[in-house]
C-alpha cells in the first residue's frame, strides 16, 4: 500500500471514531468539579442548586439538588475553592511534597443534605463507628468550609461542634456563631452581622437619616440582623419606623402602603439574595417607587437582580458587602477548566468514580459559559479562598512543614488543625489581613457599592470602605451617588431638625418625633450635650432667647473715678465745707438779730446735722458692702430727720410769736419756761434713733447682685431685707417734713426779717420735687443710675436747706449789717403790726 493510500486510511479511521464520539467535537469531558484525591482532604458546601423550604416533614427526606432550581452564584464559590486548592498544590513555600485534596457536596437545602454533610464525618470506608472518645478518630475530611448562609449553617454546626472538626464558614455571618461554649471549632472569614449592622448604622447616620424601615424574614440571618440593629439604634438618634417580617402568607403591598403612610424614605432590606429579588420584582410591580434601598450583603453583589426590567423606578440601591478582593489567576483557571468550549454533552456527574455519592452531580453546571462564571463575581468569593489558605497553613504548622518539605509521618487530627488555625498570625492574603479574634471572627473589611442605573443599566459600583481593626473608619464618595428624584439626598427623617437655639420636645413613642421649642432668656441649646434640654448659663452670664451659648454679664455700679461720682463728691466736700464755714460765720455774729430770730444755738445743731448727712453720699460710689450699705442710709435718715425736726421748731415757733401769742397765751407761756422747742427735737430725735437701731438690728441693709433688672448686667445695690422697720423710720421723716411744711405755708405772710418760713417752706418743696424725681426713675428702672440720682436727690435736699435757710442769712449777716440790727427789726415788728391791726 503506497503512502497516499495509508494516510487515507487514517484520515478514514479517525473520522469514524469522530463519529462514534460526538463529544470530540465539542470538548472532552473535564473531571469531576465534585472531588480530588490528595494526601489530605478538606469539605466543603455549597448551593449550587437552591431548593425551596416544603414546611415540615413527618419522616427524614433526602433530596437530590440536581433536580432543584441552579444557583450560578453558589457554583461560582465552588468553582473558587477548586482555584485555591490548585493554587496551593503549585505552591512550594505551602505545603511543600504535600497534595491538597476536596470533596464538594452540592447543599441546596438547610434540612435535607444531612447525607450528604455526614460524608465529610465517614472514615475513608465511608463508615461512621460508635466511639467514647473521638479524639484519636479520624474522618475523611480534616476541616470543611460552608455552607453559605447562617440557618443552614445553625442546623449543621452542632453536628461539627462535637467532635472539634473545624468549620469555616464563607458565609455565615450571624453574631450567635462567634459564642465559643456553643460553637467551639467554628470560625468564618466573612464578618459578623454586629460588623455589618454597624456600618450600615453609619452610613445612615453619614446621610442624616433617622427615620427607616427595616424588613427581614424568619431566617437565623434576617432575625439576628434585626436584633442588633433594634439594639444598636436605641441610643444613636436613629428610630426604627416600621419592622415588617416577611412569612409565607406576607402581603407585600400592605407592607409598601404602611411604609408610604409613615412617610419613610429608607428600607434596609436584610434578607437572602432570592427572597431579595422576589421583594424587589414585587416593588416594581406594584410601583413602590423613589425609595432608598440598603441592601445586607446576601444580597448587595447579586448579578441576576442587576438585569431586572424596571429595577431603576424603585429609586436608589445603597449596598453594603465583604471587601471584594480580586482574585488573580482565577478567569484563566475557569477558561482552562472550562477547555475553550461549551460542553453541552457532558457534566459535571461526568467521569464521577464509583466513590462519588448523592449531591455531586451538576447536569446544569456544564452549560455555563466560563464567562458567566467570572462575572458572578461574589461578594463571598474572597471569604472562600481565604477559608481554604486558613486550612493550608493551619495544616502547614501542624505537619511542622519548612523550606525542606513537611513531616508527612505525623497524623493531623481535626483537633489539631483546629488549634493551629486559632494560633495563626495576622497573613495579607491579596493585600488584605487576615486573623481570627479570641471569637473566630475575621476583622470588617467592608465595601460600600452603589447599584448606579444612569444608563439604563445596572452597574454596581463601589463608593466607600469601612473598617473598624483601630478605629471605626468609613469613607464615602457622596459626589459618584446619583440620587433619584430631585438630585438630593431624600429626607427620611420624623420631624425636621430644630434651628440654633431651639431644642426637641418628644411627640409620641420616637424620640425621632419632636416639636422645636425655643430656649428662653439665660438659657442656651448644646446640641451635643442635649437636644431636649436647655441649658441655663452660669451666674454672671446671660443670653438671648434662643441663643446657643452665654455671654458674660457686666458687673454695674457707681465707681469712684467717674466724671459724675466725682462731681457729686466735691459737692458734698463743699457742702460739708460751707457747714463749717457758715458755722464759724453764726458764732462771729451769735448775738445779732439775724443769728437770734434764725434759732440761735439751734443753728449749730442744723448746720451739723447737715454735715453729718453729707457723709452718706460718699458711700454711693465703690463697690457695695454691709458697711457702705449700712452708712449709705442710716446716717442721712437720723441727722436729716433732726435738722427737719429743728426747721419744724422754728415754724412752730413762729407761728406761737405772731398768731398763738395773743389767742393762747398760756400754751406760748408753757413753751417758752419749759423750752419746748428743745423738748420737740429731742423727742422725735431720740424716737427716730430708736426706730433706727431697730432696723439696723431686724434688718440691716445688704449688697446683693441685681440679676433680674437687667439680662446683661449685674447691678451691684443695697436693699433691705424688711421694709417694716425701714419704712417707720422713713415714715417719721414723712411726717415730720409735712408737718413743717403746713406750718411754714401758714407763716409766708410775716415780717420779712423773720420770714424763715418762707426759706422752710421752699427747701422743703424742692426735698418733696426731688424725692418724687427719684422715686419715678425707681420705678422705671434698677440701674446703677438710679442710685446715682438718689445721692444727688439727698445732696439737693441738704443744699436746699443750706441756699434758702442759712446763705440768704450769711448774705446779710457779710453784705447787708445794716439788716442786721435791733431797730431794723423792730421796726419790720411795728409794719406787720399796724397791718395786722388795719385788717
Amino acid at each position: 500500500m503506497g503512502g497516499t493510500e495509508t494516510m487515507q486510511l487514517a484520515f478514514l479511521t479517525i473520522f469514524v471514531i469522530c463519529l462514534h464520539n460526538a463529544c470530540f467535537w465539542e470538548c472532552s469531558c473535564q473531571a469531576s468539579d465534585f472531588n480530588l484525591d490528595g494526601d489530605y482532604l478538606i469539605g466543603g458546601l455549597f448551593p449550587v442548586h437552591y431548593a425551596e423550604h416544603s414546611g415540615q416533614q413527618r419522616r427524614p427526606v433526602a433530596i437530590k439538588c440536581d433536580e432543584k432550581s441552579f444557583f450560578l452564584t453558589g457554583y461560582h464559590l465552588l468553582q473558587v475553592m477548586r482555584f485555591a486548592v490548585e493554587e496551593i498544590n503549585n505552591l512550594t513555600s505551602l505545603l511543600p511534597n504535600v497534595s491538597l485534596g476536596y470533596q464538594l457536596f452540592d447543599h441546596c437545602s438547610s434540612t435535607y443534605n444531612f447525607p450528604s454533610s455526614l460524608q465529610f464525618f465517614s472514615s475513608h470506608n465511608d463508615s461512621i463507628k460508635v466511639r467514647e472518645d473521638y479524639n484519636r478518630y479520624l474522618p475523611k475530611v480534616i476541616g470543611f468550609t460552608g455552607p453559605l448562609s447562617s440557618s443552614e449553617s445553625v442546623s449543621l454546626a452542632p453536628l461539627f461542634m462535637m467532635d472539634l472538626i473545624p468549620m469555616i464558614s464563607y458565609g455565615a455571618s450571624s453574631s450567635i456563631f462567634s459564642d465559643k461554649k456553643l460553637y467551639p471549632s467554628f470560625l468564618r472569614t466573612v464578618p459578623s452581622n454586629k460588623d455589618q449592622i454597624e456600618l450600615i448604622i453609619q452610613i445612615i447616620k453619614h446621610f442624616g437619616w433617622n427615620w427607616v424601615a427595616f424588613i427581614g424574614t424568619t431566617s437565623t440571618y434576617s432575625q439576628d440582623g434585626f436584633q442588633l440593629f433594634y439594639d444598636l439604634v436605641e441610643n444613636v438618634g436613629i428610630c426604627l419606623a416600621y419592622y415588617g417580617i416577611l412569612t409565607e402568607t406576607s402581603q407585600l403591598n400592605t407592607i409598601f402602603e404602611t411604609i408610604d403612610m409613615l412617610h419613610i424614605k429608607v428600607i434596609i432590606l436584610f434578607v437572602e439574595e432570592l427572597k431579595a429579588a422576589e421583594v424587589i420584582h414585587l416593588a416594581i410591580q406594584h410601583k413602590f417607587q423613589n425609595k432608598v434601598w440598603i441592601a445586607g450583603e446576601a444580597w448587595s453583589m447579586y448579578q441576576p437582580l442587576t438585569k431586572q426590567q424596571g429595577i431603576e423606578t424603585i429609586g436608589t440601591i445603597i449596598g453594603v458587602t465583604p471587601h471584594v478582593a480580586k482574585l488573580p489567576g482565577f478567569s484563566n483557571f475557569i477558561h482552562q477548566s472550562r477547555m475553550g468550549g461549551n460542553c453541552k454533552s457532558c457534566h459535571s456527574g461526568a467521569g464521577l468514580s464509583d466513590e462519588a455519592v448523592c449531591n455531586q452531580d451538576c447536569e446544569a453546571c456544564s452549560s455555563q459559559s466560563a464567562e458567566d462564571i467570572i462575572n458572578e463575581g461574589n461578594a463571598y468569593s474572597f471569604s472562600v479562598y481565604s477559608a481554604v489558605y486558613v486550612m493550608a497553613m493551619a495544616l502547614h504548622n501542624a505537619l511542622q512543614c519548612n523550606h525542606s518539605g513537611c513531616d508527612t509521618s505525623r497524623t493531623v487530627y481535626p483537633y489539631m488543625l483546629l488549634r493551629e488555625m486559632k494560633r495563626l498570625p495576622m497573613f495579607s492574603l491579596n493585600q488584605l489581613n487576615v486573623y481570627f479574634d479570641e471569637n473566630g471572627d475575621p476583622p470588617a473589611h467592608y465595601s460600600v457599592v452603589f447599584w448606579n442605573t444612569a444608563d439604563h443599566t445596572v452597574k454596581i459600583q463601589p463608593i466607600g470602605t469601612y473598617d473598624n481593626q483601630q478605629v471605626l473608619n468609613l469613607s464615602i464618595d457622596d459626589m459618584q451617588i446619583h440620587w433619584h428624584g430631585d438630585g438630593l439626598v431624600p429626607f427620611s427623617n420624623c420631624s425636621a431638625e430644630c434651628k440654633p437655639g431651639h431644642v426637641r420636645q418628644q411627640e409620641g413613642q420616637h424620640q425621632c418625633c419632636f416639636t422645636c421649642v425655643e430656649c428662653p432668656i439665660n438659657q442656651y441649646t448644646n446640641h451635643t450635650a442635649d437636644l431636649y434640654s436647655c441649658l441655663k448659663c452660669d451666674q454672671y452670664d446671660w443670653s438671648e432667647a434662643g441663643s446657643t451659648s452665654c455671654q458674660k454679664r457686666s458687673v454695674e455700679f457707681l465707681h469712684f473715678s467717674d466724671v459724675i461720682p466725682i462731681l457729686i463728691l466735691l459737692s458734698a466736700s463743699s457742702l460739708m465745707l460751707l457747714c463749717l464755714g457758715v458755722a464759724v460765720l453764726f458764732a462771729i455774729h451769735y448775738s445779732t438779730p439775724v443769728v437770734r430770730s434764725a434759732g440761735g444755738s439751734m443753728c449749730f445743731l442744723m448746720l451739723g446735722c447737715l454735715a453729718a448727712s453729707s457723709i452718706s453720699i460718699f458711700f454711693y460710689f465703690g463697690e457695695p458692702s454691709a458697711l457702705s450699705c449700712l452708712l449709705r442710709s442710716t446716717p442721712l435718715t437720723f441727722f436729716y430727720t433732726v435738722c427737719l425736726s429743728c426747721l419744724l421748731v422754728r415754724s412752730v415757733s413762729i407761728i406761737c410769736i405772731f398768731k398763738m401769742a395773743s389767742h393762747l397765751p398760756k400754751a406760748y407761756a408753757l413753751w417758752v419756761k419749759y423750752s419746748g422747742h428743745w423738748l420737740l427735737v429731742a423727742g422725735v430725735s431720740f424716737f427716730q434713733l430708736i426706730l433706727c437701731v431697730i432696723a439696723i438690728t431686724v434688718s440691716p441693709p445688704m449688697p446683693i447682685n441685681d440679676m433680674q433688672s437687667f439680662k446683661d448686667q449685674v447691678v451691684l445695690r443695697c436693699i433691705e431685707k424688711a421694709l417694716i422697720p425701714v419704712g417707720f423710720g422713713l415714715g417719721l421723716m414723712c411726717s415730720v417734713s409735712g408737718v413743717c411744711f403746713l406750718l411754714s405755708y401758714m407763716g409766708k405772710d410775716l415780717p420779712k426779717n423773720y420770714n424763715e418760713a418762707k426759706a422752710i417752706t421752699f427747701c422743703l418743696l424742692v426735698s418733696f420735687l426731688s424725692w418724687a424725681a427719684y422715686l419715678e426713675a425707681y420705678m422705671l428702672s434698677r440701674s446703677k443710675y438710679v442710685q446715682l440720682i438718689k445721692a444727688i436727690v439727698e445732696l439737693s435736699c441738704l443744699y436746699g436747706i443750706m441756699f434758702s435757710y442759712f446763705i440768704p442769712k450769711s448774705f446779710i449777716i457779710v453784705f447787708q449789717p445794716q439788716k442786721n440790727t435791733q431797730e431794723y427789726f423792730q421796726a419790720s415788728i411795728q409794719s406787720y403790726t399796724q397791718t395786722i391791726s388795719r385788717m
